[in-house]
């Protein structure tokens, strides 16, 4: 069935004139005429019979007038994008890859944020061992989150905050006793964070400029166990300015400004354009986009100021 007959059997139905519907739909009254014409063979009655001056509906039409009204009503809330949408009634598991850093700040917000609106909602994070493979082109990760690298041509992506890298180390290291140059940095000994076991990274080459090298005494695999592993030795790890001050002061650990001319960090988000338009898909990058940019505890350190946002669209 031809949708635009439906369209056109409402108009005469809620008009009781050829004349009045064909204005109704912005169409010539010959037009209305001749899809009058096959409505009526095609319903097998007259629908609209002469009464006088006038038209005046046959009781099969009444039957059908405020059916086919409500079947167009849903077609629209069909056809119309996010129609319907509700979150409190979202029952649905959304999948993040992130790096443990950033999944530290934002799941109790994001648990909270998104709880209070949709209570069957529930998230999964992964970590970033599946970092540039299939996952969101699979189906297998809804969104990635984190310094974007490695993606699919057609993946779409959103730029999120600029982080700036600091040190960080227990209260008490010896570090803290004097000013900490570019010399005294790199004499220390270091924590390595990567999942791969990598050793050498941007701070090594910019210490390679001054003629400086650093000791990579131990690599682990995540931004948590480096923390940790300060908290209890000598080591220097590395985090993000102003990223969880109040877990960071009960650590029992102090941030110092790196030394060294460092780009900041990009972070974003991206998904694929399959969920693009999706609002359940929306609804949740924008709680999510918002859990980033206002994390649990970045309002308590000195400055007040969590990691700068960084204009972007999608």
């Amino acid at each position: 069935m031809d949708l635009n007959l439906l369209r056109v059997l409402d108009a005469l139905l809620q008009e009781n004139s050829v004349t009045r519907a064909a204005e109704r739909l912005g169409t010539s009254a010959a037009a209305v005429s001749r899809t009058l014409a096959r409505l009526r063979r095609a319903v097998g009655d007259p629908l609209l019979v002469r009464a006088g001056q006038g038209m005046v509906p046959t009781p099969r039409a009444l039957e059908l007038r405020d059916e086919v009204a409500a079947l167009l009503r849903n077609c629209d809330d069909v056809l119309r994008p996010g129609a319907g949408f509700d979150a409190a009634h979202l029952q649905r598991t959304f999948t993040v890859q992130a790096t443990d850093l950033l999944l530290t700040g934002l799941a109790a917000t994001l648990t909270d944020r998104i709880h209070a609106e949709a209570p069957r909602v529930d998230v999964v994070f992964l970590p970033e061992a599946i970092e540039g493979g299939p996952g969101l082109r699979q189906g297998w990760v809804d969104v990635e989150l984190g310094v974007l690298g490695h993606l699919d041509p057609e993946v779409r992506t959103r730029q999120l905050t600029r982080a700036t890298l600091v040190g960080v180390a227990r209260v008490g290291h010896p570090l803290f006793h004097g000013r900490v140059d570019v010399r005294r940095f790199a004499a220390a000994d270091h924590i390595g964070i990567s999942r791969l076991g990598r050793r050498l990274g941007p701070i090594d080459s910019a210490l390679a400029e001054r003629g400086l090298r650093r000791r990579v005494a131990v690599v682990v695999p995540s931004h948590t166990s480096a923390m940790l592993l300060a908290r209890d030795t000598d080591l220097v790890a590395l985090t993000l300015a102003d990223w969880l001050p109040g877990t960071i002061a009960a650590l029992g650990l102090r941030t110092f400004p790196i030394p060294l001319d460092l780009a900041p960090l990009d972070f974003g988000m991206a998904w694929h354009p399959r969920n693009s338009t999706d609002p359940g898909h929306r609804w949740f990058r924008d709680h999510l986009a918002a859990a980033v940019l206002a994390p649990s505890g970045t309002g308590d350190d000195d400055s007040g100021q969590g990691p700068t946002a960084v204009s972007g669209g999608e």
